[in-house]
């Protein structure tokens, strides 16, 4: 309603023409100098849009009339696109997506880096575009989001849901029937454990109450067949936690890794839980293949980090390694380490990788990942990066011939950019995540480094996420 008490009336704008997407998955307009940011436009789009929020030089809408359907446009195959906070993009041809992406990594290394990326390489697609995941985590709640006719006042309605978020909301959990991010036996173990656990009167997790037996599920899987399960209870009986993980284990024999936690926090982060297992060792193992046939095995524990999409991962480790260019005698300073995968990845290609990494259990996950491959040649450190890496540090261990750093979604911190400017190390392989982070820091680099070789890697089909790795080389005037 307005301040007069009558009901306010939104603008609409006639036959907008869709000219790009954000970051979030809505298309791009204009009408006049007015910004228009449209939810499920795709480029190339001309629809009559209804704005229902408005800012003085933007403002957000939605198409009520698709006068013409972009030539990119496609169905959406999932049922719950839209509501679902993931796969923004499904309503886009895996092409076109593929096109954007490219387009943003393009303008963001030419418009913040201002560098000229005309040799820069297509991106390379991923093989599979659904079921592409080997990680997935699942929310309990008691408060389920209703869709549209649904009377939250029928007391027989079923309030339950295991799902993921609603943007925006954090109290408010979508129910998910079918999800292809991640292959079987996902949906089945999600559906069944929701079934099981309605039908025998566990209560789920209410997040403002903070009551509620169930709270989370995480399934993990890997290239090797294991499958890893955790389940996350919070205020759950003995009872309550030997009747579902019982289940769990005789519905399911082909888990590997049976997990569980007590969560009572007002978080649902992990990391400083103990993980208890009720079957299996508290790993499964991830393979690639890697210098002269040799396979690199990776032990991934409930709380290790590995990239969710593996025939991707193994891509972008590829490049990394290829644009490094690797004679055998190199050492190599690996930022940003994680579990150690690029590390262990290119150590057989080198004399010695030297692993920096923030969070202490990933280092200790990366030295595992050096013994049970007969990795003798890498040296893991574990703090803060702009604190690790100084002048001292360097002394030490030698100036490195390459740098790979491949550092969160914000980027390195700006110490971290200074000390690489003072290491003058020959070359830079910078892999990232972000392309606006990454292009930030460039435009710092280009004072001493050229940018070389470019190579953007889709690792997360219909979403707006790109991976992008740059190899830098430090020019001899320096």
């Amino acid at each position: 309603m307005g301040r007069s008490g009558k009901p306010r009336v939104n603008k609409v704008f006639e036959n907008v023409e869709v000219i790009d997407i954000a970051e979030e998955g809505k298309g791009v307009g204009k009408a006049d100098d007015f910004v228009l940011f449209i939810e499920k436009a795709v480029p190339g789009d001309v629809a009559d849009i209804e704005v229902y929020r408005s800012k003085k030089n933007f403002g957000e809408g939605k198409i009520i009339k698709l006068a013409k359907p972009s030539e990119y446009r496609t169905d959406a195959f999932c049922e719950h696109f839209g509501i679902c906070g993931g796969c923004k993009w499904q309503h886009m041809t895996y092409e076109a997506q593929l096109k954007f992406k490219q387009k943003a990594v393009h303008d963001a290394l030419t418009r913040i880096a201002k560098i000229e990326v005309g040799h820069m390489d297509a991106i390379v697609p991923s093989p599979a575009d659904r079921y592409y995941r080997n990680k997935l985590e699942y929310t309990f709640s008691s408060k389920r989001w209703l869709f549209d006719g649904e009377n939250r006042e029928d007391e027989t309605l079923d309030m339950n849901a295991l799902g993921f978020h609603i943007p925006g909301r954090f109290d408010k959990i979508l129910n998910i029937n079918h999800c292809y991010l991640q292959a079987e036996p996902s949906n089945d173990l999600r559906n069944s454990i929701n079934a099981f656990a309605k039908e025998q009167g566990i209560d789920y997790y209410d997040v403002r109450q903070h009551t509620g037996a169930l709270r989370n599920l995480i399934i993990r899987t890997a290239s090797t067949g294991e499958i890893m399960v955790i389940v996350v209870f919070a205020h759950a009986s003995e009872e309550q936690v030997s009747t579902l993980m019982t289940f769990v284990d005789a519905n399911f024999p082909q888990i590997t890794s049976l997990l569980y936690i007590l969560n009572t926090k007002m978080n649902d982060t992990i990391f400083d839980q103990e993980v208890k297992s009720w079957k299996g060792p508290e790993y499964i193992h991830e393979e690639m293949p890697a210098a002269g046939g040799k396979v690199v095995r990776f032990r991934v524990g409930p709380k290790s980090f590995y990239q969710t999409n593996s025939i991707q991962a193994l891509k972008l480790y590829e490049i990394t390694r290829d644009f490094a260019e690797f004679k055998g005698d190199e050492l190599v300073y690996d930022l940003y380490t994680g579990a150690g995968t690029i590390a262990n990845f290119v150590a057989g290609h080198v004399r010695e990788v030297v692993g920096v990494e923030y969070v202490p259990t990933a280092i200790e996950d990366a030295k595992v990942n050096s013994q049970i491959n007969d990795i003798t040649n890498t040296k893991f450190y574990a703090g803060d990066m702009k604190d690790v890496l100084v002048a001292d540090f360097v002394a030490e261990h030698g100036k490195p011939d390459v740098i790979i750093t491949d550092p969160p979604r914000a980027g390195m911190h700006a110490d971290v950019v200074a000390r690489l400017m003072e290491i003058e190390a020959p070359k830079i392989v910078y892999v990232s995540c972000n392309a606006a982070t990454q292009a930030r820091d460039l435009l710092v680099l280009k004072e001493k480094y050229d940018t070389v070789k470019i190579q953007p890697v889709d690792m997360f089909p219909h979403t707006q996420h790109v991976e992008n790795v740059v190899l830098l080389k430090l020019r001899n005037d320096n």
